[in-house]
């Protein structure tokens, strides 16, 4: 058997926790997944996984030889990476990850300019708004709102994304408009966000002449997905905040109306985020470049 695929098999497997994981994201047979690292050990004569029925734990001699291999596969990455960017246009499967909103309103929209610029790249794009494991679950980058709390991922900033307070004019009709951030805890009623990390509602905060306050908001309802929100605000169900991107369109069709103007909401970081050893990766660097160009020029985003 090919000793570099079982190094790289077995790499996968300590890093998906699961040898179904780790054969679904390579493509591969559980049961061969499970003969190639069965060959290793045999070859290596010392046992490098425990493994019970609900997952895989990796042993002191497995820890070691994981985390010399994987330097070494590195490295072979970035020789094949370097080769490959001076041939023919970038190829094969990229797995990026995306929030709901961002794929929706901006990326997939824009997705024809992608493929005419690279052809031969097969995209398979996870939309969600939960963040998911790079390294867990082999994808290649994902985009994501919010300060960065990996430190070992690499990352690129490439816009900022401005908070806006709307509501239905239905809501308004039947409830008012507010004219200050403390009347969303009183006379009326959020949607509020929720964390995906941990489950708790955003505080909602906004910035006026220098001044800055903070609410939590009234709340019936609260939702952690982007579109849910804007089919929430939709439906008069409460006062609710969005990305510029995704407010602008409804407030100009007259679906929504803009609350609170002259109060300023939290402008988002958003990041291209992708493991160290993927950055020499043709079609990364030519999906992450694409993100940049696009939303430079989106008119509801700044850098």
């Amino acid at each position: 058997m090919d000793q570099i695929q079982s190094i790289r098999v077995f790499a996968r497997v300590v890093e998906a926790g699961t040898f179904t994981k780790a054969a679904e994201s390579l493509d591969l047979p559980k049961g061969t997944v499970t003969k190639l690292v069965q060959h290793l050990e045999s070859r290596l004569k010392v046992k490098l996984l425990n493994r019970t029925t609900r997952r895989v734990t990796v042993t002191p001699d497995g820890a070691a030889y994981y985390e010399r291999t994987v330097r070494v596969l590195n490295d072979l990455d970035d020789i094949e990476a370097s080769m490959t960017n001076a041939q023919a246009s970038p190829s094969g499967r990229l797995r990026v990850d995306v929030g709901t909103s961002v794929a929706r309103e901006v990326i997939i929209p824009a997705l024809s300019d992608f493929y005419e610029r690279f052809p031969d790249i097969q995209l398979d794009l996870g939309v969600t708004d939960r963040s998911v494991d790079l390294i867990a679950d082999n994808v290649d980058c994902v985009i994501r709102g919010g300060e960065l709390l990996d430190q070992s991922l690499v990352a690129r900033r490439v816009a900022n994304l401005t908070l806006m307070t709307v509501a239905s004019p239905a809501y308004i009709q039947a409830h008012g408009t507010p004219t200050h951030p403390e009347e969303l805890e009183t006379g009326h009623t959020m949607v509020n966000y929720l964390s995906t990390r941990n489950g708790r509602p955003y505080a909602n905060a906004f910035e006026k002449d220098g001044q800055t306050v903070e609410v939590a908001g009234r709340y019936r309802l609260s939702v952690n997905e982007s579109n849910a929100m804007a089919a929430a605000a939709l439906a008069g169900l409460g006062i609710a905040r969005m990305p510029a991107f995704t407010a602008m369109p409804l407030i100009e069709r007259g679906e929504l109306v803009r609350v609170l103007p002259d109060w300023k909401g939290e402008t988002i970081p958003l990041y291209v985020v992708y493991p160290p050893n993927r950055h020499l990766s043709a079609k990364v660097r030519a999906f992450v470049e694409w993100v940049a160009d696009l939303f430079a020029r989106h008119p509801q985003m700044s850098r």
